[in-house]
């Protein structure tokens, strides 16, 4: 299976000491503040019983989306709560934001993917998918963007040096870590952070890989969309995040999941071979 550093990737980028995969991060990365160049963003949004943050989520993704074409899309699974009814009210007064409502909840895979499907058919050139919870902390989309200068798809990483958690218990910490090293160490992949959802795609990479093939629906639908990224030859590159716990809502976390990615994560493997 291909796997190509920053340095060596399949776009010809070569920056001084930048590294992908092992966990390097490079200091030297492009300012967060000089992407102003770059193109249209589209950050994808999946919520289901999101009312209570969907709209300071909105609000503060704002000022950190520069480009004239950047939009928000939320995409949601038909949520009781009426968040769907409160992203078209943010819709209809910010026309920067777009709503997908699904009929049902189907999973987190199926709610991403028909989000990159309408970010690419609006021609976005940057497609960044992130929690709406507030666990991934919109003050960190600059540099995932500014880092997307140098690599195909740029991960939010908690286990680089930098990264971190913050609000786990003990258990829930071995769980996404240990996550993380099992699926790193069946499909051989030097990521750190494989089980991440914070990740910043430049369009050729979606269209680079059958989106119509991804299979996972729970959280190792993160670990597919990765090891499917770097079978296909793209560069990667892990940045430092601090991940916090959501502090509104109940986690979607389930035993079905957890169930899903053990064995999923072989199968990947196996059908790779």
């Amino acid at each position: 299976m291909p796997f190509h550093d920053v340095a060596g990737g399949n776009r010809g980028v070569s920056p001084a000491g930048a590294r992908t995969g092992s966990g390097g991060y490079d200091p030297a990365m492009p300012d967060e503040s000089s992407t102003d160049h770059r193109g249209a963003a589209w950050v994808i949004l999946p919520t289901y019983n999101e009312a209570g943050n969907i709209d300071r989520m909105v609000e503060a993704l704002g000022p950190k989306l520069t480009h004239n074409d950047d939009r928000i899309l939320i995409v949601d699974d038909n949520s009781p709560d009426g968040t769907g009814r409160i992203a078209d009210r943010i819709a209809a007064e910010n026309p920067r934001v777009q709503v997908l409502h699904r009929s049902r909840k189907q999973g987190l895979g199926p709610a991403y993917l028909e989000g990159f499907k309408v970010a690419l058919g609006a021609d976005a050139d940057l497609i960044i998918q992130m929690d709406a919870d507030f666990s991934h902390d919109p003050a960190y989309l600059p540099r995932l963007l500014a880092a997307s200068e140098l690599a195909d798809l740029v991960i939010g990483s908690r286990y680089v040096p930098g990264g971190g958690i913050t609000e786990w218990g003990q258990v829930r910490r071995l769980l996404s870590r240990g996550g993380s090293l099992y699926s790193r160490a069946v499909l051989r992949l030097p990521v750190r952070d494989l089980t991440g959802g914070f990740k910043c795609f430049r369009r050729e990479v979606l269209e680079g890989i059958d989106l119509n093939e991804v299979a996972a629906s729970g959280y190792s639908f993160q670990v597919e969309m990765t090891w499917r990224v770097a079978k296909a030859g793209f560069s990667i590159m892990e940045v430092p995040i601090t991940f916090r716990e959501r502090q509104q809502g109940d986690s979607k976390m389930t035993t079905a999941i957890i169930a899903e990615a053990a064995w999923r994560v072989p199968a990947m493997r196996f059908r790779g071979r």
